[in-house]
Parts: structure tokens; sequence; C-alpha cells
């Protein structure tokens, strides 16, 4: 039987790839007391639209509406709700660098050091809410769902994806448009 959770751990292992270079680029910024405020630009989309979006989007639209129907033992009611607090800091987290980018730019001598502590927080976050979700989350819930329903989640996920990329580009000529 194919679980639902396959494209997500497929997701995760891209998300992973992701964190490494960051963590690279925290060290270069460490060395060189320089940011790159377009590697920045490029990370903060990766994880609002991938990680963020489309990842976590199937996850709190998907997955975890579907286990609220579901009578939850209580160990894994907390972990699911422990994961939407993290989604939640993520986003706070990532919003916070873009605010730190902004300020770098405009010559603020603070604001190279929360860029490293806040890309730092987002390296040092992700493999931890990954390994949570691997290994502790992900097969645990599954076992409350019937094949029917877990074939029905993995053709609403690839249906998910299959609209993504035209949500988030209707989304920001949307925001463009309001603007003029």
């Amino acid at each position: 039987m194919v679980l639902p959770i396959g494209p997500l751990m497929v997701e995760h292992r891209l998300i992973e790839r992701m964190i490494a270079v960051m963590k690279r680029e925290v060290q270069e910024i460490e060395k060189t007391g320089k940011a790159d405020p377009g590697f920045i630009d490029v990370a903060v989309d990766f994880i609002r639209s991938y990680a963020d979006r489309c990842h976590h989007g199937k996850e709190e639209e998907i997955l975890f509406r579907d286990l609220e129907k579901k009578r939850l033992e209580e160990e894994h009611k907390q972990i699911m709700e422990e994961l939407i607090e993290e989604h939640i800091w993520g986003r706070k987290t990532t919003r916070s660098l873009v605010e730190a980018k902004a300020r770098y730019l405009s010559g603020d001598s603070q604001a190279i050091k929360d860029i490293v502590s806040l890309m730092t927080d987002l390296v040092g976050f992700y493999p931890k809410h990954i390994a949570k979700e691997d290994k502790v989350f992900f097969k645990p819930a599954m076992s409350y769902f019937t094949k029917a329903e877990l074939d029905a989640m993995l053709n609403e996920e690839y249906e998910f994806d299959k609209v993504f990329i035209h949500r988030l580009y209707g989304d920001i000529v949307s925001a463009i448009e309001s603007k003029t």
C-alpha cells in the first residue's frame, strides 16, 4: 500500500538540502560579516513557498484536517498540535528574517547579528521538526485511516500539487494588482 506520506517525505529531503545550504551561508556570513540579500530572498522564497505553503499546506489542509475527524490518542493529538505550533513559529521566524534583511539593507549594524541568529534558528529548527514528523508522527498517524482514506488523501495531495503553482502566482499577481 502506498501511503500519502510518500510525497511529504520526498519534500522533507528537499527541505533538508536547502537547510544545508542555509547552514553554509550562515558560516559564510559569520566569516565575512556580510550577508547576501539575494541569497536571503531565495531562502525566504523557498521556505515560504515550498516548505510552508506547499509542504505544510498539505499537512494542514489534508492530513491534519482528516486527522481532526478521528479519535486520536492523546499523544498523537498533542504531537499534531505541536507540529502546527512549529509551523506558526517557522512563519514568524521567516517574517523576522525578511525584516532583518530590510534593516541590513538600510544600514542597521545590528541587523547582521539578527540575520545570523534567525537563519541559525531556522537551520536548527527544520531538522528537528522533520525528524518529529518522519520518526514520531507520520507512521502512527496513518494507522487511523483505512486504505481507501489513505488513497483519497494521496490523490488530494497530487491535486494540491497540480494547482499549487497557479494559486501561488495568482496570489502574487492579485497582491500586485491591489497596489496599483
